[in-house]
């Protein structure tokens, strides 16, 4: 009896000392994270912690995926004598892009629905015309065969918004609203946040506003309209965050439109800065009433920006939803070098918009289009009637943002085979005799004002077009390359070994950094292919 005590006393010790070791284990583990202080070595610390956590890193993301992303049913080849218009609301966004680029550059399969053509072709800079002194917006339209299909020919439209003069630039009221979440406790998330915002920090002004709130189970104002003059305090306060807890995303948001309306200026840049993951887990957390959220706050006035951070548990749904329908644009910042180019380089186009609910409408001739198959923009349709419709909300467009749209059009010459119109109780629409192949009719709105301007641009090919311009045959190659990462029906003759060797051709490439980049990426993927 005494040996089976004794061995009993034994388990219980050696039960009590597994769980001190494992709750020591997971208080370990549980730790707030810091970006801490030293801002000499925000970059360098980045980029030892992603290279340190190499492959055993992507195995954990690859075992512990929860990323969430909408579908996307690729728009197909529409019939112009059935439905002529082709309606849709801009698209700014360019946070797809970086997703992909760091699921490639993470040797990781590529998420055939994170692939977003409209965004991957408005990541880049196009060599657009400035528009006239007075005017929003320049439009270009060009024409050219199709590479990737010989049956059908391939339509570009550039829209160059206009941009405002550093010393015209209204000031700001800003709202840092950050997630501080357990789920944000990695360099590459809150450690990024905050190096993104003491960049966007250091450019400033006296007169701005600066409020910093944050959110992990409950909401926290950390700073209160604090002046831009006073930039290391705000720098300071960006400091001292640390990580843990769960997401009450849905208490933040409504904390920070409370601020952002407390400061608000009449005239100003009003806007709430957002940078999380995306992983709500408390309060409000699904699309619909996310959405639902950010269009009651739209009109206030007050604009929104949304950063996204992280892999592995990313929701990329519910952060789109958000941008898409609270005057917001949406980013992913995944390096240092994305954060830059975000908030310093096109910081612009990021805070200051110059024209809001922006719409297009393209038109299409029977006469010469046989039919048209719109690219991306799949979750920005919008139904015809709505074009002139100025309570229906779209996209905003900021100070010189450039917005690209291309169309796969048959002319009504090809040999192109299309489902046929059977209609029963109506006629198809009949060609007009014009010269004209198409219009594009654009309404946007004054940041200001509630009713829309409309401007009209009608295209009639040259007979003689002459050699296709860089911006279409580089246009031409991210498509292509998105098609084939989506494995697209509609990818017809593209390869990888095409698209470099057209990008090889261009000086746009070797002259531009991102352009350059996107060429290692075509590199890597069709290395692995």
């Amino acid at each position: 009896m005494r040996k089976s005590g004794f061995g009993f006393k034994i388990t219980i010790w050696m039960t009590i000392l597994g769980l001190v070791i494992g709750i020591a284990g997971l208080t370990s583990c549980s730790a707030s994270y810091s970006p801490g202080i030293n801002n000499t070595h925000a970059g360098e610390n980045y980029a030892r912690s992603t290279t340190q956590a190499g492959d055993s890193r992507m195995e954990t993301d690859a075992n512990m995926n929860t990323e969430e992303y909408n579908t996307i049913i690729e728009n197909e080849f529409l019939s112009v004598l059935d439905q002529p218009l082709s309606t849709f609301s801009a698209d700014v966004d360019t946070a797809s892009y970086s997703v992909v680029r760091r699921m490639i550059n993470e040797g990781r399969a590529v998420t055939p629905d994170a692939v977003r053509l409209e965004e991957m072709l408005n990541y880049f800079d196009f060599d657009y015309p400035i528009p006239e002194e007075g005017d929003v917006f320049s439009v270009t339209q060009e024409l050219i065969e199709c590479p990737w299909n010989k049956e059908s020919m391939l339509l570009m439209i550039g829209v160059q918004a206009f941009d405002i003069p550093e010393e015209e630039r209204p000031d700001m009221n800003l709202v840092y609203l950050i997630d501080t979440s357990g789920s944000m406790n990695s360099p590459d998330k809150l450690g990024l946040a905050v190096t993104a915002l003491k960049l966007l920090t250091e450019n400033l002004k006296e007169n701005d506003r600066i409020s910093i709130v944050t959110y992990a189970g409950s909401e926290k104002v950390i700073l209160d309209g604090k002046s831009g003059y006073y930039k290391q305090d705000i720098v300071d306060a960006l400091n001292e965050l640390t990580s843990g807890g769960s997401t009450h995303g849905s208490a933040g948001i409504k904390k920070a439109y409370e601020m952002a309306a407390e400061h608000f200026i009449e005239g100003g840049n009003n806007r709430i800065i957002l940078m999380t993951d995306g992983d709500l887990n408390v309060g409000i957390t699904s699309e619909d009433d996310l959405k639902r959220l950010v269009e009651e706050k739209a009109e206030s006035g007050i604009y929104l920006s949304i950063a996204g951070l992280g892999m592995g548990n990313y929701k990329d749904n519910k952060l789109e939803i958000m941008a898409d329908n609270g005057n917001g644009n949406y980013y992913y910042i995944d390096t240092i070098e994305e954060a830059k180019k975000v908030l310093v380089e096109d910081m612009a186009g990021t805070l200051f918009t110059v024209a809001k609910d922006t719409k297009f409408q393209v038109e299409f001739n029977p006469a010469y289009v046989k039919a048209y198959r719109l690219i991306g923009y799949e979750n920005r349709k919008l139904n015809n009637q709505d074009f002139a419709d100025d309570s229906k909300d779209a996209g905003d467009v900021g100070s010189g943002q450039n917005v690209t749209v291309m169309y796969e059009i048959v002319s009504r010459d090809s040999d192109m085979k299309l489902p046929d119109i059977d209609l029963k109780y109506q006629e198809a629409g009949k060609p007009v005799n014009s010269d004209e192949w198409l219009t594009v009719s654009i309404r946007y709105k004054v940041p200001e004002e509630t009713t829309s301007n409309l401007l009209n641009y009608p295209l009639v090919p040259d007979e003689d077009p002459g050699r296709a311009s860089e911006n279409i045959r580089f246009a031409s190659c991210v498509v292509q390359f998105g098609m084939l990462l989506r494995d697209s029906k509609f990818k017809g003759d593209s390869s990888y070994s095409d698209i470099i060797r057209e990008l090889e051709r261009l000086d746009s490439v070797s002259e531009d950094k991102f352009k350059k980049e996107f060429l290692s990426l075509v590199r890597k993927v069709a290395d692995k292919d």
